[in-house]
């Protein structure tokens, strides 16, 4: 079933069918559930605290060490999805690659996949800023973060900085 299915299905139900769908739908699904909190009471910071606590444990768990890059990438998707404001998005993709950055300085170089991971999200982030006009907000934390990649390996910090410079340029 695609979207206009679903669309002509949910026209033939009246008000209180539909408000009983959403409810159990509500009730069944995580995701519908978080998304449908955030339209009720869409406090967007509270949202990115709790999703940036997400990342960083991706990368610092409370427990033991265990990198779990995927449960951070999965956190910026899921925050995406909430469409938050584009300086709060372009906050947690920052927020993702400087953790990466301080893992890596803390113990040592990773894969190859691992900071290909980090280095699209960096662009990500630098792409989505100059379409919001929020280059200069953050002109700090991308260059400190092209700072503390020197010295890892893969030709991360080389990446980074060329990346960098596509949106800063020398002058």
């Amino acid at each position: 079933m695609g979207l206009t299915d679903l669309k002509k299905e949910l026209k033939i139900l009246d008000k209180d069918q539909l408000v009983a769908l959403i409810a159990d739908l509500y009730k069944k699904n995580k995701a519908a559930q978080e998304y449908l909190d955030f339209y009720v009471q869409p406090n967007e910071r509270e949202r990115f605290e709790k999703y940036r606590t997400k990342v960083v444990e991706a990368f610092f768990p409370k427990r033991g060490y265990q990198l779990r890059l995927r449960e951070g990438k999965k956190a910026v998707s899921d925050f995406q999805k909430l469409e938050p404001a584009a300086e709060l998005l372009a906050d947690l993709l920052l927020v993702f690659v400087e953790t990466g950055v301080r893992f890596t300085n803390e113990y040592g170089d990773i894969d190859e996949a691992f900071y290909t991971s980090l280095e699209n999200t960096y662009a990500k982030a630098l792409t989505l800023m100059q379409q919001e006009k929020l280059l200069v907000q953050f002109a700090a934390r991308t260059a400190q973060i092209v700072r503390d990649t020197r010295g890892i390996g893969w030709g991360f910090h080389d990446y980074l900085t060329e990346t960098r410079e596509e949106f800063y340029p020398k002058k």
